[in-house]
């Protein structure tokens, strides 16, 4: 679900700003990047209505589930930033295609897949496809269209990707309840054929002149975190062995060797480390990965217990999620004018306190407690939080670093969302293993924990952040 509230890759834009030009097909052209990007939009959030059946159907305990989660999120998050750099360098519409390709039949192959390992590496394939396809559509647009059109254009993609992450866990909960958990996958099958045939209407770009990619940095930063992910899981689910410490210690030690490599590359590296020079950059990065953190592990586990524990179906499930995106829908081009007037960050403060306190709402979340009375009064001041921060976060992020710095800025903004959301997942293991009253006493003790981390986030925003300048 959250992977709909943040509106991912603005490098995307920021990459393309100059060179555009009419495309001979606009509408088309919108359309094949709304179907591409949806992949992933609806996938991020049908997943999490499926963990209880997927779990039934394999027999799976905590650790299993939360790698349902993680193997999408894992190569997501490292190879985010590659994947707009190959579009730059291979061309947006073919790594576009490619990414639509895999990640449809990645889809077909968790739909069909006999084992949960099996399902785990086409769900990594998915990630990894994802992580072609969501950067370069947005990219496409940006070279597609300009000025007045460019932002009606990004408008549209935005509105349409938050409308598909709410629909999502509402079709796939119904497909769940009326046939299987695999009818959920098979949603991306005929919306990835649709997006390639869409496809053939954009432009072909091939930008030969540009650099080489950096596929050690995208190697190590992804050993890094599937270790380091592998570790969390294995010590928050079962227990802190020597053996899980050797793991994460070998995590952190391929993380210093990906800031290694970062830094001798310079500016011609995946994450550039001279974006940490601006203290506001370091702050927001810090929000984001809390805020989007927490945010995550939230929304792996409010279906997971309405299930299990409130006797919801996954269709109700789903559908008590729709506050979240509909009010965030609602109230963020507010937010981002007032951002615009005021700057971001009294909102990005404000924000993620008001998160806290749906969190701290979502404490009562419980099986006597109606729908109207326990989850919706938390969606809504949860979503209220978020719709003063998305829009601000991403001004605020381009506003901290040079221009010449803006689309690696924004696009690692993106990667450490869903960064934050990874590691959270691999922390909830205890949760996902509770049962009856145990349960939602758990869930409790991890939407109290949730509240305390978006306070920090925005302490981190409060410290970090510079203030707007007064005009002169």
């Amino acid at each position: 679900m959250s992977n709909a509230l943040h509106v991912s890759c603005d490098a995307a834009t920021a990459r393309t700003a100059q060179g555009t030009r009419s495309p001979a097909y606009p509408r088309l052209v919108i359309a094949t990047t709304i179907l591409a990007s949806s992949l992933a939009f609806i996938d991020g959030s049908v997943v999490n209505v499926g963990l209880p059946a997927i779990g039934r159907s394999f027999h799976a305990d905590a650790i299993g589930l939360q790698w349902v989660v993680n193997a999408y999120l894992l190569p997501l998050s490292a190879l985010l930033l590659l994947g707009g750099a190959a579009g730059d360098r291979y061309g947006r519409r073919r790594l576009l295609i490619t990414g639509v390709l895999l990640f449809g039949i990645a889809s077909l192959a968790c739909a069909v897949a006999p084992t949960l390992i099996l399902l785990l590496f086409a769900r990594f394939v998915q990630g990894a496809s994802a992580a072609m396809l969501m950067p370069n559509s947005l990219a496409i647009l940006g070279q597609s269209f300009s000025g007045e059109a460019k932002g009606r254009a990004i408008g549209i993609w935005a509105a349409t990707g938050a409308a598909a992450g709410a629909i999502g866990p509402v079709l796939g909960g119904w497909l769940i309840d009326a046939g299987s958990w695999r009818f959920a996958f098979l949603i991306n099958v005929p919306l990835s054929v649709a997006a390639i045939v869409l496809a053939d209407y954009v432009d072909r770009d091939v930008d030969d002149t540009a650099g080489s990619l950096d596929w050690l940095g995208g190697a190590l930063v992804t050993a890094a975190l599937g270790l380091a992910t592998w570790a969390l899981t294995e010590g928050s689910s079962r227990a802190w062995s020597p053996s899980t410490f050797v793991v994460l210690g070998t995590g952190l030690i391929f993380l210093l060797l990906f800031l290694s490599a970062e830094r001798r590359l310079g500016d011609r590296a995946m994450m550039p480390l001279s974006l940490f020079g601006s203290p506001s950059f370091v702050g927001l990065t810090l929000l984001t990965l809390l805020l989007y953190g927490a945010l995550g592990g939230l929304f792996v586990l409010v279906p997971y217990v309405l299930i299990q524990a409130g006797g919801y179906t996954a269709t109700q499930a789903g559908a008590a999620l729709l506050p979240l995106p509909l009010v965030i829908a609602v109230a963020s081009p507010a937010a981002g004018a007032l951002a615009a007037k005021v700057g971001p960050r009294w909102l990005l403060i404000t924000g993620p306190v008001i998160v806290a306190a749906g969190f701290l709402l979502a404490v009562r979340i419980g099986s006597d407690r109606s729908y109207w009375l326990g989850v919706f009064p938390a969606m809504v001041v949860i979503a209220l939080g978020m719709a003063g921060a998305v829009a601000p976060l991403t001004t605020a992020v381009l506003m901290s670093v040079d221009s010449h710095h803006t689309g690696a800025a924004s696009g690692l903004n993106s990667a450490v969302a869903r960064t934050g959301g990874l590691v959270a997942t691999a922390l909830i293991g205890p949760v996902i293993a509770s049962s009856g009253p145990a349960l939602l006493s758990a869930f409790g003790v991890a939407a109290a924990m949730g509240a305390v981390i978006c306070s920090v986030a925005a302490a981190s925003a409060a410290t970090l952040i510079a203030p707007a300048r007064k005009p002169s």
